[in-house]
């Protein structure tokens, strides 16, 4: 059964066909040439109680949030205070891109908002000052990774409720590495403007600075209300979600930019990403129970085992695999079907599940803009008007501090587990 499910899965998007659909064709396709095709009602049954789920409900709050952001404004206001305050640096302009990624992954946590949001102020301001198009757009696209891992985070939500932990505790875990990610692409760009001429800009003054703080103080405060709410136990990480949409509809009404017209665009846009999710969290739910009868886990565990004992080597082969498959198949497709399946193999190893749930959020979101599927690629090229092999031959460089973050974080698993530990005590 695996194989079948498995390989008309990966036909069918090598077809391009969506992969909602190509996940349900692949799981009923499987229950037809099983020994339950004449029980095919399990699949309802399976995608009904899937989704049934209370923690699930975060997900179309954290996607509405994002959709406001761009509606009321605020990513402008984000991206004039990230630039007085760092836009004098050497390649000011691509540090200013980072630091607004930094700042808007605290209030949407998603990385396609970041690239279609922010995209295209950041590559709009880059090419005016005299930037190259194609290293716009490619700095743009590999700081948006630094979006789901920031909290809140719609992939977080999702494979804490696949690997059944706390939301809470994964938010916290991604903190340190989104922070990471975003320190690390600021220091390659320092280095590269050692050796490469880029525009640069007067020093903002003091009373410039404070003057971009005050004019998008709101939404620069939008981060730290949502995590500290959290944090602080005022909410649990389900209510942040409402608590972030009423936040941005109330700057929008206070900025005066919220329109009806902008707030129902994007209740629609919400409204659609929601049901294109929860269709492929259904059908992934019916796939894993087929996985389970076929005890695809345990017979993928004493292959490894057979393969490796050592933990290390493990953990070097688990990182090609996520990032091979982040290249082909997006994030949260990717977390349902192989969350379960690699669950009973992370525990047989007696690694964190937490850690897992970062190592797998970061390998899957480097794939968003590698090469040739990643979908962050395609969406800055139609944003800046970039040639799209421009754009991937700009990239290349700049996944190097992307793959060096998610090495340390896999080989360094305090950098993932200290702050959840501190704050909510460890895991028994």
């Amino acid at each position: 059964m695996a194989w079948i499910l498995f390989g008309t899965f990966i036909a069918l998007i090598l077809l391009r066909v969506p992969i909602s659909i190509a996940i349900g064709t692949a799981t009923v396709l499987t229950f037809l040439t099983s020994d339950f095709s004449t029980a095919l009602q399990i699949i309802p049954q399976q995608m009904l109680e899937g989704v049934n789920k209370a923690s699930l409900t975060a997900v179309p709050f954290f996607i509405m949030a994002g959709n406001l952001m761009n509606a009321t404004g605020v990513t402008e206001r984000i991206f004039a205070f990230a630039n007085a305050l760092v836009g004098h640096l050497k390649a000011g302009l691509a540090q200013v891109n980072i630091l607004s990624s930094m700042i808007f992954a605290g209030i949407s946590g998603a990385a396609v908002a970041d690239c279609a949001g922010l995209g295209a102020i950041e590559i709009k301001a880059m090419r005016e000052r005299g930037y190259k198009p194609d290293f716009a757009a490619a700095i743009t696209v590999a700081s948006s990774v630094i979006g789901p891992l920031i909290p809140p985070s719609i992939g977080l939500v999702l494979y804490a409720f696949l690997a059944q932990q706390s939301i809470e505790r994964m938010f916290l875990a991604g903190l340190v590495p989104g922070i990471l990610v975003g320190l690390a692409l600021m220091l390659y760009v320092r280095i590269r403007a050692q050796f490469q001429e880029f525009p640069t800009q007067p020093r903002a003054t003091a009373r410039e600075v404070a003057g971009t703080a005050k004019h998008g103080f709101l939404a620069l405060i939008a981060p730290a209300i949502i995590l500290g709410s959290i944090m602080f136990g005022f909410v649990t990480a389900t209510e942040a979600g409402v608590l972030a949409c009423l936040y941005c509809i109330a700057i929008g009404i206070w900025y005066r930019e919220l329109t009806f017209r902008s707030f129902f665009s994007a209740l629609s846009d919400t409204a659609m990403m929601t049901a294109v999710i929860m269709i492929i969290i259904a059908f992934s739910i019916a796939m894993g129970w087929l996985l389970a009868i076929d005890q695809t886990p345990q017979k993928l565990a004493d292959w490894t085992f057979a393969l490796t004992e050592s933990e290390n080597v493990f953990l070097a082969l688990l990182l090609i695999f996520i990032v091979l498959v982040g290249c082909v198949v997006e994030g949260v497709p990717a977390k349902l079907i192989l969350v379960p399946t690699l669950l009973p193999l992370i525990d047989a190893y007696g690694i964190d599940r937490v850690h897992f749930g970062i190592i797998m959020q970061l390998g899957l979101l480097i794939g968003i803009a590698t090469p040739p599927m990643g979908i962050g690629l395609y969406i800055v090229a139609e944003v800046g008007r970039v040639r799209f092999e421009k754009v991937t031959m700009a990239v290349l460089p700049m996944l190097l501090p992307l793959f060096a973050v998610l090495i340390l974080l896999t080989y360094v698993p305090q950098t993932v587990t200290f702050l959840p530990d501190l704050i909510l005590g460890p895991q028994n």
